[in-house]
């Protein structure tokens, strides 16, 4: 950063001042001086034209008042910023807020407590709380409505300041004897802080300063210091918290009366005195911290006694209350930025992220991309590359090709104009110094340097990208010490433990063109090092310390900025004889300008730079300058005598939406002067004075001017002499017009002034010219319109093609919709169906598909967009249509439609469709996916396949003894499944017969006749038996629960017919229970006998059973009345009575009901109570 004074307010009356304030978001500063003094003063706002030059330095006060009220000195003045309101306090202790109404500020509230004085006062984050500390210890917390939240009475200490933390739950109380305590913010007591800058202190001293930035705008890096504490004493410490027991240390070796923090935290203000060896009276000055600790600048200001210092909201002015005066400095902030390709790079940093936001701002297209990045070190630029220099990530692994570097802390990153990272590189030396040339990268610390040749793949074929990253990283990265003598062979290898040893004579600035790199050292030696072979060529001797370096564009002079602003030059080749006689090489210009912040050379000639001065820009040639510019814009580029420059001031107010009214630029004295000759006087004398001033750019501006007045010889002549091929091509065109209307209108369209241009070739009725013109610049719209207005036939394909042309601009965008009428008109089917896929109109994409004809190329590619989005009967269709039935099988095999691929391979005679199916299955049946599989054979109408799987399943969850509804699920699914396989037989058997079945399918329905013949399965003759099982297992207990204890026992009756589906212990523990529930001791009995006898059981279970049974029989005799009610379900059982599926009761009348599915039967008067089958589930 650089610092300068700008501007000097005198207060009337030569009013001592005590304190000073800015307001950082409205511009407001309020002074507070002895008798009574209290101003509030407004630097007048930017005009419009103002902010286009971007001057940074307002002269006229807009606001100038002085608020009555107070008698005795104003000591303490702080704003509410969120509120507008101000609070100021005297010695008197007398406390008033001031709130502002239209543009003049006005009392609100006054407090007096009367008893002491008032030392310090500070609002919290949000406005809404002040905290207000007396000198007798006494504390009151107030509302920002002025009610009184606590007050407290710190009996025994003497208080002097006091801060806020950000989340407002700590307070900071400074006491008079130095101490620093720790509060919550309701009043209590923590812990008294660790205060690690006194140590080794002597002597009296006292706090100056308490600031706690509170992170508004976001912090420099994560876990950033932000809490400073300063004593009069010059000793510092600035924490990362409250409880920070490794703060950043600083002794600043001067008496401090105040600080502050810029609006961001980046940089710490500390002013005060210095005594001087030399002088008799003490200097004040203002020294600049980072929050690290780095010393920035130093500022000196004139006057007796500095007491206060005030930033302003932007950070780039500083206010300076010294004796009865208002000194104003301007700053010029070490931004992160540069300038490749058009695009202005620059970081920021944002308060709701904790990386550093870096924008790539193409200014020419004006678009903006926007790249997170951790720990930004600096932002280095050249030709179309940037390099970010960053600190390493430590959780975020390296790549493979680094392993050397393993554990590097920095980051090099080479990235294009977008933002694209395109190399990174992990050293281990710090990049304080970071410069580039059109070949390499060139990082410092202060005691080494490392350099890197990097490449860029633009055209490279991947066998030579491969070859590029097996090359050794020695023939492409090396490191230097800076006290080495390299000779520019093989040395210089990576060995960062030479690297990372000491010097006494430390780097401070680096720069390098593609022949020479420049290295400054703090005792003013430059050493001259070759490119690319790094020897140390030579070494001179400067009268300053370099804090800048630039070289001219062909290395032949070197500009130095030192650290106090002052710019000097220096002559590398230049051979002198010195003041002993010897002859050396280089030689300092006597050229010195001072207050320099920036400065660029010309990328084309080697005597011209530009540089910043204040707020003023000047041009030198041959160290002679013009006529200054008034701006404050940091110089981009300087090439063919246009200087362009950045309001970056402007454009990090709001970093998200840069303008393009904020870069500017500035054309040299040569070039303003050869315009206005042309203008004025005449091509033939402005030709002589560029003869004089020879530069391309001097030339062009002439040739463009004889081509506007058609002086067609001076115009080739000009073009000669700024070497512009195509320029003196397009005068040779124009000789060879014979009009002079042609020859305007082509000039026209030469300069870009094509509306004027095609005006002339219509006036001509040259249309088809126009129409040329408006098809070079691709205005296809416009295009379009001229076919449509001409008279007479349009050429058709010229039609065509701006119809496809403005498609192609619709779709570019995604604007599909808006692109399908002109490739309707324009007949591009290809882009057309590339419109409905993108739009997901399906419909439209099968009208088109029907409607190309047969083997069309474009019908495969409608297939497989088909595919993707799953629509078989689609893809299939377009597949036939183009003759590929073999893609149209394997897409209904890709989307699971297997009876759809078994017909199309029936129908098309393709016989490896059965083994697919069964590879498919069997990889399915591995995995242990049957279901998956019994789906694919259903759907490929293999059901007996499908059958034999669902009755393994069901097997073998009846066997898990799983929830009996679940197993008749699984049974009545399986004989769904064998009642189809019996239906495609017949079907197949009733084809045969007819006589119009094809031999493939013949050949299938053999295949399974066989299978079902050859079936040695319990449920081939009745698919059912299963289904029954567990329905009647069902109902029984159904039945039971129900209270039904007859209909329980004539169902669970029927159960006996199933032992070899359910276990036999169920069924008559279930039928044992049923006739004990129904008093048919007698069945009772008989199953009891039947589960003792079963060989199933273990003995004590058989035990168990015997014991009921004795507990049962003992007290009923095993007979039944009711044998009678049972007969029919005995008989039935003998005579194979139908049985109701609903009631479980034999079917005895000769009209019931009987379900077309599963071909079971009930009872006529049940049917009413079912609308669905009790068995198979079927519609009745």
């Amino acid at each position: 950063m650089f610092i300068y004074l700008c501007k000097k307010i005198a207060i009337p009356g030569n009013v001592r001042l005590r304190c000073i304030s800015w307001n950082k978001d409205q511009g407001f500063i309020a002074c507070g001086g002895e008798d009574g003094l209290l101003k509030v003063l407004k630097l007048e706002t930017q005009s419009d034209e103002a902010k286009i030059k971007g001057l940074a330095a307002p002269s006229n006060l807009s606001v100038n008042q002085n608020l009555e009220g107070h008698s005795g000195s104003v000591q303490v003045v702080t704003w509410n910023e969120q509120y507008q309101k101000l609070t100021t306090s005297d010695q008197n202790g007398l406390i008033i807020v001031w709130m502002l109404y239209k543009g003049v500020w006005y009392e609100e509230m006054i407090n007096n407590r009367n008893k002491s004085v008032v030392r310090s006062m500070s609002w919290n984050a949000d406005g809404q709380k002040i905290c207000i500390v007396y000198e007798d210890g006494a504390v009151i917390v107030g509302s920002v409505d002025g009610n009184r939240i606590w007050g407290k009475d710190l009996k025994g200490s003497h208080l002097c300041h006091v801060a806020w933390s950000a989340d407002s739950k700590v307070l900071l109380f400074g006491m008079a004897n130095g101490e620093i305590h720790i509060y919550d913010s309701q009043g209590n007591f923590i812990v008294k802080m660790k205060l690690s800058c006194l140590v080794n202190s002597t002597g009296a001293f006292s706090i100056a300063g308490i600031h706690w930035y509170h992170g508004t705008e976001g912090y420099v890096e994560p876990d950033c210091p932000c809490l400073a504490v300063c004593y009069d004493n010059g000793r510092c410490q600035i924490m990362r918290d409250e409880n920070d027991h490794n703060p950043v240390l600083i002794d600043t070796g001067m008496n401090v009366v105040c600080i502050q923090w810029n609006h961001c935290g980046s940089v710490l203000a500390v002013a005060g005195t210095l005594k001087t060896t030399s002088q008799d009276k003490d200097i004040n000055i203002v020294q600049f911290y980072t929050p690290f600790g780095e010393h920035l600048r130093t500022l000196k200001v004139p006057g007796k006694q500095m007491l206060a210092v005030s930033w302003e909201g932007s950070g780039l002015k500083i206010a300076l209350a010294v004796d009865s005066y208002i000194y104003f400095a301007n700053i010029r902030p070490d931004y992160k930025w540069g300038y490749c390709s058009n695009t202005v790079v620059y970081g920021y940093t944002r308060p709701d992220r904790p990386e550093c936001c870096v924008v790539f701002w193409d200014t020419k297209n004006n678009d903006k991309y926007v790249k997170y990045v951790k720990s930004l070190i600096s932002i280095t630029t050249y030709g179309d590359f940037c390099v970010l220099a960053t600190k390493a990530d430590e959780n975020q692994p390296q790549e493979e090709h680094e392993t050397e570097s393993i554990g590097a802390t920095y980051v090099l990153v080479l990235c294009n104009s977008i933002g694209t990272p395109l190399d990174p590189k992990y050293i281990d030396i710090g990049p304080l110094f970071v410069t580039m040339t059109k070949t390499h990268v060139i990082a410092a610390s202060k005691e080494a340097f490392y350099i890197w040749q990097y490449r860029v793949a633009k055209k490279l074929t991947a066998m030579e990208i491969n070859q590029v990253a097996r090359t050794r990283r020695e023939d492409r990265e090396r490191i230097y010490h800076i006290d080495d003598t390299p000779s520019g062979s093989a040395d210089g290898h990576l060995d960062y433990s030479r690297a990372s040893e000491g010097t006494r004579d430390p780097i401070c600035a680096i720069t390098a063109s593609d022949k020479i790199l420049l290295v400054g050292r703090e005792s003013g030696t430059l050493q001259r090092y070759s490119l690319p072979s790094v020897a140390l060529v030579q070494k001179y001797t400067l009268n300053c310390r370099p804090h800048q370096l630039s070289l001219n564009c062909n290395s032949s002079r070197a500009a130095i900025i030192d650290l106090s602003g002052v710019l000097t030059f220096f002559d590398l080749d230049t051979r002198i004889v010195d003041s002993t006689g010897q002859q050396v090489v280089g030689e300092q210009l006597k050229l010195e300008r001072r207050d320099v912040w920036d400065m660029k050379w010309a990328k084309d000639n080697p005597d011209l730079f530009a540089m910043m001065e204040k707020t003023r820009m000047y041009i030198f040639r041959n160290l002679d300058p013009e006529e200054p510019i008034q701006t404050s814009g940091y110089i981009c580029n300087f090439e063919d005598l246009e200087i362009k420059s950045v309001l970056l001031d402007d454009i990090l107010k709001n970093p998200e939406h840069p303008n393009k009214d904020y870069i500017i630029n500035f054309e040299i004295r040569s070039l303003r002067d050869s315009r206005a000759l042309i203008e004025k006087v005449g091509i033939e004398e402005s030709s002589q004075f560029i003869e004089d001033n020879p530069h391309p750019r001097l030339w062009r501006l002439l040739a463009e001017a004889a081509l506007q007045k058609l002086d067609l010889q001076t115009a080739e002549q000009a073009f000669v002499r700024c070497k512009d091929y195509q320029g003196i091509k397009f005068v040779k065109r124009l000789g060879n017009l014979q009009s002079e209307s042609m020859k305007q209108a082509e000039v026209a369209a030469y300069f870009s002034r094509f509306e004027e241009a095609e005006k002339m070739y219509l006036n001509m009725d040259r249309r088809d010219l126009a129409i040329g013109l408006r098809v070079k610049l691709g205005d296809w719209f416009r295009v379009l319109q001229l076919l449509k207005t001409g008279s007479g036939d349009s050429d058709d394909a010229l039609l065509e093609q701006a119809h496809n042309a403005i498609g192609d601009y619709f779709a570019d965008r995604q604007k599909w919709l808006n692109a399908v009428p002109y490739y309707i008109q324009g007949r591009n089917q290809e882009r057309l169906a590339e419109c409905y896929y993108m739009l997901e109109d399906y419909q439209g994409l099968e009208n088109l598909a029907n409607s190309l004809p047969e083997n069309n190329k474009l019908l495969p590619d409608i297939a497989y967009m088909f595919v993707r989005v799953g629509m078989c009967e689609q893809a299939v269709s377009a597949f036939l249509k183009c003759n590929r039935p073999k893609d149209a099988v394997d897409t209904c095999v890709h989307l699971n439609q297997w009876n759809k691929a078994v017909e199309l391979a029936k129908n098309h005679n393709m016989k490896e469709i059965g083994s697919l199916l069964a590879r498919y299955a069997s990889h399915l049946l591995e995995k242990n996916k049957i279901l998956d599989a019994i789906e694919l054979y259903r759907k490929a109408n293999y059901f007996f396949e499908a059958a034999k799987l669902m009755f393994k399943i069901a097997d073998e969850e009846a066997k898990k003894r799983t929830k009996p509804l679940r197993v008749k699920k699984l049974y009545v699914l399986s004989a769904l499944l064998i009642e189809q396989c019996h239906e495609q037989m017949q079907n197949t058997q009733r084809g045969k017969v007819k006589g119009k079945t094809s031999e493939t399918a013949s050949a299938l329905a053999g295949l399974l006749e066989d299978d079902v013949l050859s079936l040695n399965n319990r449920f081939a003759d009745n698919a059912w038996r299963g289904a029954e099982a567990y329905h009647f297992f069902i109902l029984a207990q159904r039945q039971l629960y129900k209270g039904s204890v007859d209909a329980a026992l004539k169902t669970a009756l029927h159960l006996r017919d199933y032992e070899d589906v359910i276990p036999a212990v169920e069924i008559y523990s279930l039928l044992a229970l049923c006739a004990c529930a129904n008093r048919a001791f007698d069945i009772c009995s008989k199953a009891f006998v039947k589960l003792e006898s079963l060989d199933t059981l273990q003995p004590e279970q058989r035990q168990q059973y015997e014991d009921l049974a004795l507990e049962i029989f003992t007290r009923h005799c095993p007979k039944s009345n009711k044998k009678s009610d049972l007969d029919d379900v005995l008989e039935s059982r003998e005579e194979k009575l139908p049985v109701c599926v609903a009631t479980g009761e034999p079917i005895m009348e000769y009209r019931f009901w009987m379900c077309s599915v599963c071909k079971h039967c009930m009872k006529t008067k049940e049917t009413s109570n079912y609308k669905f089958c009790p068995l198979c589930h079927s519609t009745v």
